[in-house]
């Protein structure tokens, strides 16, 4: 499995992924799953893939080349208007490599399972973060809000990213959450793994220069993982116990609700063994 977060704020993009694929606890192997296509000065976009290794290699290697026809003739990731446009191509590769190979992992019993996060800024035009379906459809992220993707493994790195990002966290401190998020995946999954490799990427720049592969020696994420894992637990312990019974005047657990006639469910019933 995998896990890899993006993140839209005003400032830029952040993308981190892992690096570990797995099919079973005897084959587990290292492929990286961010892919920069750049020309610098023109546009900068960054994929993040998960799912499939063979499907979204091919992926990869096919959005170089692939083109969608528009009013002006076929246009590529390379010389497209817009990040819209750039998403419909990365679609219309994943429906391409849907009918190229679905029908046969079908009779292998394989799903076709692809997810991927596409972002990025073309020269002109504000940035844009996309979610790509195995369908080939997308969503955008800040459209409603939401300024975040995450793909593979999300549930355990997403509590964190909930509580702290908004489009206006500095870039600086949306990299330390990014990174948070990660080592909480890392210590609950074991199909996550290092290396892992993270962009940040400033607005307007277009070119991607803050690029990083960070492994388990480097310094500053060994303090995450330290450091994360300490403060949690002084936080916990600082964080008085429930209190019982009728003596007891703060943080009562016990008390009943303000309003009972509001309560939608009835008091829990003991069940009692039966008559012998």
């Amino acid at each position: 499995m995998t896990y890899c977060v993006a993140m839209r704020l005003n400032a830029g993009l952040v993308f981190l992924s892992d690096s570990r694929t797995n099919a079973g606890l005897d084959q587990i192997s290292t492929f990286r799953k961010m892919t920069v296509y750049e020309q610098p000065g023109d546009r900068s976009m960054v994929m993040l893939s998960a799912g499939n290794l063979a499907i979204t290699q091919s992926v990869r290697q096919l959005l170089r080349t692939e083109t969608i026809d528009s009013p002006e003739g076929p246009v590529s990731i390379w010389n497209c208007k817009s990040m819209f446009d750039a998403a419909r191509i990365v679609g219309a590769t994943v429906r391409k490599v849907y009918e190229r190979d679905a029908q046969s992992l079908k009779n292998f019993g394989i799903e076709f399972n692809v997810n991927l996060i596409f972002g990025g800024q073309i020269r002109g035009e504000t940035m844009r973060l996309f979610n790509v379906y195995a369908a080939g459809n997308f969503v955008e992220a800040g459209m409603d809000g939401v300024c975040y993707f995450q793909i593979g493994e999300s549930k355990y790195g997403k509590p964190i990213i909930d509580r702290v990002i908004t489009p206006n966290t500095p870039l600086e401190q949306a990299a330390k959450c990014a990174l948070v998020s990660m080592d909480s995946t890392l210590k609950s999954n074991l199909s996550v793994g290092l290396p892992l490799d993270m962009l940040i990427y400033e607005a307007d720049s277009l070119h991607a220069s803050r690029i990083i592969h960070i492994d388990e020696s480097n310094s500053y994420f060994r303090m995450i993982r330290t450091t994360w894992g300490q403060r949690l637990r002084e936080v916990f312990e600082s964080i008085p116990n429930p209190a019982w019974g009728p003596d007891a005047t703060e943080h009562t657990l016990s008390q009943p609700p303000a309003q009972p006639e509001q309560q939608t469910l009835h008091p829990i019933r003991k069940v009692q063994a039966p008559d012998a």
